[in-house]
């Protein structure tokens, strides 16, 4: 039996592909790939490359690359194809087989190191597995260049790492370089933020990373973000492919991607525009329009309107300074256009700030077809419109946020009345105080002057005809009751600030950074609370003031400017979040100084 089983084993292959070649006109669909079976997760492999790696004297005309994998691929992502130093055209390819041949319509430059760079650009041709990536090292001349920087870029404000910025060293130091030239060097940062700028040369670098919206590897300041760093850049790092800072390393391998060495740190921002002039105009109501320049902080020498006393002209400016808000303090009917007169700095063509006097036409928004003047009017149409704001959570830091649509010209805000009802239903009154908004003339803030209690009922009315609008208008009477949170389960957390030399602003933020829960600015040790929290995990932002103007102030490139300085509270273990459970009061103590140190 096993002899006759020994010599039935070689013919089984044979029959398999007989019977399959047998079926194949009325089994096969040679469109459809077969079902069934284990998926392919495996990734392709590079089985061979011409030139090799770390070639040199390679032609700097008509050069081509050619990397043949073990199966199938295609490109996936034709920019992160990136060879540095880039050349005027992106690198072009095309598939041949199991090869990928990329080639260049610009020539190369001569005695000169170029990495080509893989990573996220090719997968599979069947289950797009991605190729985890390979930087492959050529030189046009006889060497190859061995140093490297590293480094992490993140975003300014929420320190969260900025994945697909383009890291650039220069050789020219000057400050047009990042403007009109492409760089000697550069490479995208992964999903980290970390970079690592590899066989690049020992010299003296001036070190930038910006979001290249158009791929032409210069910094075009209208529309895309840009970083840099104070000092000068030397390489001290060798090239050893053993580094694991050279490793292409699963983004999801935590362990690994942290243990690479970062020497620089980026923060990477917007910048204000730099020219000067007036960008937008519209006039939204009978007397209302708005302004805006195209840089903050516009100076204004003066501004009047023909046919409109100065002291009937009400103005505000936005807290950067590039919106104004104008007024016409006059119920009467006004002009279809009014004329308005704005003496400002202005930047000319030759990019310097003179005075100049511009004179703009603002038309009346015109009234929809059909609309009937005194049939559509709507009670907010003869009324002073005012909101009141008064959220249970912020209350007692915020007070009640009362905010008009247009200024006021008579208040009474000794009529308002502030009462409270306790736990067993008993009224009582309450003073309170009354506060203009220091940036927003429109906004008051009453504040009550005893401590807000849980289990109360607070309530704030506004008489009838108490306020005068510059339309003429009185306003309607309303009241709001707000009460504390009478939640068990929410916890109040308190952070002791010490060390504080300088203005900070401080920020509760959620686990993902994108939403400010609440604020404090702060010029002195104090103990900061943050009551009311429900159970999650929370971050501290902390922004250095150093110009006290109560803003995070982004860079100026050309005054070497970097944005305002923000840490987030580190604890102990190293981690960034506070994991604040249910019906706690926790305490933190933070040593300002220490952080910015």
């Amino acid at each position: 039996m096993k002899k006759y089983l020994s010599n039935l084993l070689p013919i089984i292959p044979v029959a398999f592909i007989l019977g399959s070649v047998m079926f194949s006109h009325s089994c096969a669909n040679t469109t459809t790939p077969p079902s069934g079976g284990p998926k392919d997760t495996i990734p392709p492999v590079i089985t061979k490359l011409d030139p090799a790696d770390g070639s040199i004297n390679i032609p700097t005309h008509k050069t081509k690359l050619e990397l043949t994998f073990n199966e199938y691929v295609v490109v996936k992502d034709p920019k992160s194809l990136f060879l540095s130093p880039p050349l005027e055209k992106a690198p072009k390819y095309k598939i041949k087989n199991k090869s990928v041949i990329v080639y260049f319509e610009n020539d190369l430059d001569s005695n000169k190191t170029y990495t080509l760079d893989l990573t996220n650009a090719i997968a599979d041709n069947n289950e797009g597995n991605m190729y985890p990536g390979f930087t492959l090292v050529f030189s046009t001349g006889d060497r190859i260049d061995s140093m490297m920087v590293t480094g992490t870029v993140q975003d300014c404000n929420t320190l969260q790492p900025i994945k697909g910025a383009t890291v650039m060293l220069y050789k020219d130091h000057a400050d047009s370089a990042v403007f009109l030239q492409r760089p000697d060097a550069a490479i995208k940062t992964d999903d980290w933020g970390y970079f690592c700028l590899r066989n690049i040369q020992d010299t003296i670098y001036r070190m930038y990373a910006l979001i290249d919206e158009n791929n032409n590897n210069k910094y075009d300041p209208e529309t895309e973000k840009i970083a840099f760093l104070d000092s000068l850049v030397k390489p001290v790092m060798k090239v050893n492919d053993t580094l694991p800072e050279l490793q292409k390393y699963d983004m999801k391998d935590t362990a690994c991607c942290l243990a690479r060495k970062s020497e620089y740190e980026l923060n990477i921002f917007r910048e204000k525009p730099s020219k000067q002039m007036i960008v937008n105009k519209e006039r939204v109501g009978e007397r209302t329009a708005y302004i805006t320049f195209m840089a903050p902080y516009a100076q204004i020498d003066s501004i009047w309107m023909r046919g409109v006393p100065r002291e009937k002209l009400i103005t505000q400016f936005n807290l950067q300074q590039d919106s104004l808000e104008i007024w016409v303090n006059d119920p009467r009917k006004q002009p279809d256009t009014l004329f308005l007169f704005v003496n400002y700095l202005k930047t000319d063509s030759l990019g310097v700030l003179n005075p100049f006097t511009e004179e703009i036409k603002l038309v009346k928004p015109k009234v929809p077809p059909g609309k009937s003047s005194q049939r559509d009017i709507k009670k907010e149409d003869t009324t002073a419109v005012f909101t009141i704001e008064a959220k249970p959570e912020n209350v007692e830091q915020y007070g009640f946020v009362m905010e008009f649509k247009y200024p006021v010209v008579e208040t009474a805000f000794d009529s308002l009345g502030f009462r409270f009802l306790n736990p067993r239903q008993q009224e009582s009154k309450g003073e309170y105080s009354v506060t203009q908004d220091s940036l927003n003339l429109r906004k008051y803030v009453v504040r009550p002057k005893a401590k807000l209690l849980p289990g109360y009922e607070y309530f704030l009315k506004v008489p009838h005809r108490k306020f005068k609008d510059i339309n003429g208008f009185y306003n309607d009477s309303t009241e709001v009751k707000v009460m504390l949170p009478n939640d068990d389960k929410l916890s109040t957390m308190f952070l002791n600030m010490s060390n504080v030399k300088n203005k900070y602003i401080i920020d509760l933020l959620d686990e993902k950074r994108t939403n400010v829960l609440r604020s404090y600015i702060i010029e002195s040790d104090q103990q900061l609370t943050f009551p009311y929290l429900r159970a999650g995990k929370y971050s501290i932002r902390i922004t250095e003031d150093l110009n006290r103007n109560g803003l995070v102030d982004t860079g100026i490139l050309l005054e070497h400017k970097q944005p305002e300085k923000v840490r987030f509270y580190k604890l102990e273990d190293g981690t960034f979040l506070i994991d604040i459970p249910e019906m706690v009061e926790i305490e933190q103590s933070i040593d300002v100084g220490e952080i910015f140190k």
